[in-house]
């Protein structure tokens, strides 16, 4: 199988779950769970909970902030490098005009970096509810018509590599950074 013909699976694959041209409770479950991985959510939430938490809160949420930091960096690396253009559609303009590239999926990245990052420092409950919220953020983008299935797999794979290595280099990064973070507070 060559290559065009897996790329041209994977668009015929990716427009039989797409729903953002079809009214109804579906494509709004979609619409939610596509928006509910936008960095800007995730970053201003971890900023605001980082001022009402505890040492064990705060260490999650120092971890998942720079570790998305360092992520989005990696995405738009291979982005540019790779340059594929999203799927034609309507829905989705932010992302096709600030971003007009989908491999890999960002938002698959970050969710499974999340889900990652919260397994090995979040309480149980919230790591598995991480666990089925990451593809559905996923499968919602394909949805949506703004990602190939393909880019959320690369994403999704992405996302927890770097996840895995975050939480390797962090720990004695995230004490010194939480201690220069408390020092310039007070």
């Amino acid at each position: 199988m060559s290559f065009r013909s897996l790329l041209e699976l994977d668009a015929r694959l990716s427009d039989r779950l797409r729903v953002a041209e079809k009214p109804g409770f579906l494509r709004n479950l979609a619409v939610f769970f596509a928006h509910s991985g936008d960095s800007w959510f995730w970053f201003a939430a971890l900023i605001i909970l980082w001022f009402f938490s505890n040492s064990t809160w705060k260490h999650w949420e120092v971890v998942e902030f720079f570790g998305m930091l360092g992520l989005a960096g990696v995405v738009l690396a291979i982005k540019f490098l790779v340059r594929r253009e999203r799927p034609q559609g309507e829905w989705g303009g932010i992302y096709r005009n600030t971003d007009p590239h989908s491999f890999p999926s960002g938002h698959a990245a970050r969710a499974f970096l999340i889900a990652v990052v919260g397994t090995a420092l979040a309480p149980p409950w919230l790591a598995a509810v991480l666990w089925v919220w990451a593809p559905l953020v996923s499968l919602a983008r394909v949805a949506m018509g703004v990602h190939y299935l393909s880019d959320i797999v690369a994403g999704g794979i992405l996302g927890s590599i770097v996840g895995l290595i975050g939480l390797q280099i962090y720990p004695p990064m995230v004490d010194w950074l939480e201690g220069l973070i408390n020092f310039s507070l007070w």
